[in-house]
């Protein structure tokens, strides 16, 4: 942990939460939004100048049950307590040697057992390490680039191919906020974040805002080329045999107007392996 990581998390979390959310009264003049300092440290039953020293980066060892009380005071997801005790230092962060960018032949075997359901394989630096033919066909072959952070924030064609543009790339910014939490000195990482960090203005705006959390089920609106607007379900698991890798699969609804564009999706990948 560094001297700010832990204080500019408190920071973020309690400028996005306003007094009401908590049931505290909106009085006096605010300077910032959300809760002041002193509503923090009330609600996580510890003194103010306790809760300063911790933004301020002066003391850097809290305990599990002061953590957890700031994690109730902060209304934190799982995913972002998880993050906030990495962040303190109480529980276990990735060796950068564990990771693992090769892809289980029998998981690739799997994916392309499933023509109709595009399936990608991505690390914490949002790397595509495996695709299948229909995901090839869905995100245009790649052609801007296999990081599905650069295609969100610096592929000229995200905000079209992505019907829900903002929210995709306040997800991405929360799932790879949540990578680099568990493991800040993967090398890879690292690259990406300072490369969308000096080139997206966009991603430096979400990254400030410190949230933090994973991918679970929910919708994604595509516009493609060629097959039109497309309404995918996304189901994500995590690779077991490999820590830090995803699967997502997506799957459109039977007898629909996606389905049918998936199907379309499906002959030009088939088309495309033909030699």
């Amino acid at each position: 942990m560094t001297r700010t990581d832990l204080g500019g998390y408190l920071r973020a979390r309690r400028g996005q939460i306003a007094p009401g959310d908590v049931g505290l009264p909106s009085v006096g003049h605010r300077r910032v939004p959300g809760l002041r300092r002193e509503e923090v440290a009330m609600l996580a039953g510890v003194s103010a100048d306790y809760y300063v020293r911790l933004e301020q980066g002066r003391e850097r060892n809290p305990s599990a049950q002061v953590v957890e009380a700031l994690a109730v005071a902060l209304r934190l997801g799982d995913d972002a307590r998880g993050h906030l005790f990495r962040l303190a230092g109480l529980s276990p962060r990735v060796r950068t040697a564990a990771a693992d960018d090769r892809v289980d032949p029998s998981l690739l075997q799997l994916m392309d057992a499933w023509p109709d359901n595009p399936a990608i394989v991505y690390n914490r630096a949002y790397d595509v390490l495996a695709s299948n033919a229909i995901a090839d066909a869905l995100f245009h072959d790649w052609a801007h680039s296999r990081n599905l952070m650069h295609v969100v924030f610096t592929d000229p064609a995200a905000r079209t191919f992505y019907r829900d543009w903002h929210e995709v790339a306040r997800n991405s910014v929360a799932g790879f906020r949540l990578g680099h939490g568990e493991a800040p000195g993967d090398p890879r990482i690292r690259r990406v974040l300072a490369g969308l960090l000096e080139e997206s203005p966009e991603f430096a705006e979400l990254w400030a805002r410190h949230d933090a959390r994973g991918k679970a089920l929910e919708h994604k609106r595509f516009r493609h080329r060629e097959a039109g607007d497309v309404t995918l379900t996304m189901q994500t698991f995590d690779v077991r045999s490999s820590p830090g890798q995803e699967l997502v699969v997506y799957h459109a609804e039977p007898g629909s107007a996606s389905a049918e564009a998936l199907a379309l999706l499906g002959a030009l990948a088939a088309t495309a392996r033909q030699p």
